[in-house]
């Protein structure tokens, strides 16, 4: 089967990041200053086609890359279709902020889409904030090359509130790059993705938006890596994993319920549940497939014993006070 493929790189180490020397990267300010390049425009073109306005064209003063200031409709721009969801409350914050400062200081990065319009993938709570406030245009920093926006949402993912919204960000990210790149290898896309259990945990939010997947990532992120076939057959393999995965948390999900008519409480029974049936303890060495370590789970859950679980087992494992859930 090819989820117990072989197939797998290790997690690439990043070296350690050196600072360097004042002043010895980059250009001078006054070589930055550049004219609509054959390589801008086709995107100038497009800007003007939806109806913007370019304002300037420069060399980012960091890479050296062409990129463009512009002024674009607001409905010539909308998020890309595999970032995290939108958050009403920062949304509306930052509305009341802009019509405060009567000024948009912040502009949206956008890339071209491929329905003729842009993508912004990152500036969706400041355009939505300029929706709110009836806004006709918005500035943005335009970026000619569509595939920038993948890493640029890489580095979002960082910065998501939660394990929720970083999976199902990543998992957006991955059916895109599906569809677009499908017999690409997956560790190509390590950098887009992060963390393989990532995927697998984004296909299980995506299903049931209430699964609780922080008791069970510790436990992928040790097992799961990027594999080098297609990312199209790996996707099918994350599948089956969620599946799996699922299927754990509805009999652990079980046990919690025993647990508590038994009048056991602790806002981390399922937590409890989940590292007493978590073989990974006692592995060392070379770890097992996920779908094995999966499958005992799976085993161990059905056969544990609630009777043998006692308050003070619950306070112990993890410390502190005792609180109701």
């Amino acid at each position: 089967m090819a989820g117990e493929a072989k197939a797998k790189t290790k997690k690439a180490r990043r070296p350690p990041q050196r600072k360097r020397k004042p002043k010895t990267v980059g250009l001078e300010p006054p070589t930055c200053k550049i004219e609509i390049t054959d390589e801008l425009a086709p995107t100038a073109q497009r800007i003007q086609t939806n109806g913007g306005c370019v304002l300037a064209t420069y060399r980012d003063p960091l890479g050296g890359n062409p990129l463009m200031l512009a002024v674009l409709p607001i409905d010539a721009i909308r998020p890309t279709p595999f970032q995290r969801d939108l958050s009403d409350t920062h949304h509306k914050r930052l509305a009341t902020v802009i019509q405060k400062t009567g000024r948009f200081l912040d502009p949206v990065i956008a890339v071209p889409a491929p329905d003729g319009r842009f993508w912004t993938p990152n500036g969706y709570h400041r355009l939505e904030a300029m929706r709110r406030l009836g806004a006709r245009s918005i500035t943005s920093l335009i970026i000619a090359e569509p595939e920038i926006a993948k890493q640029i949402l890489a580095l979002n993912t960082e910065k998501a509130h939660n394990l929720k919204e970083r999976a199902l960000e990543v998992i957006r990210i991955y059916r895109g790059l599906v569809q677009e790149q499908r017999t690409e290898p997956e560790s190509s896309f390590a950098f887009y993705l992060e963390d393989a259990s990532l995927v697998t945990l984004g296909i299980a939010y995506d299903q049931r938006r209430m699964f609780a997947g922080g008791a069970y990532h510790p436990i992928l992120r040790r097992v799961e890596t990027f594999s080098d076939e297609p990312i199209l057959g790996a996707m099918k393999v994350h599948e089956h994993r969620a599946e799996l995965v699922l299927e754990l948390e509805d009999k652990v999900a079980k046990v919690v319920s025993r647990l508590k008519d038994r009048g056991l409480q602790s806002p981390y029974l399922r937590n409890f549940v989940v590292a007493r049936i978590n073989p990974l303890r006692w592995i060392k060495g070379e770890l097992p497939a996920p779908e094995k370590i999966l499958g005992t789970m799976l085993d161990r859950v059905s056969k544990f014993n609630i009777e043998r679980v006692k308050q003070q087992d619950l306070f112990g494992a993890f410390g502190g006070a005792v609180e109701d859930e």
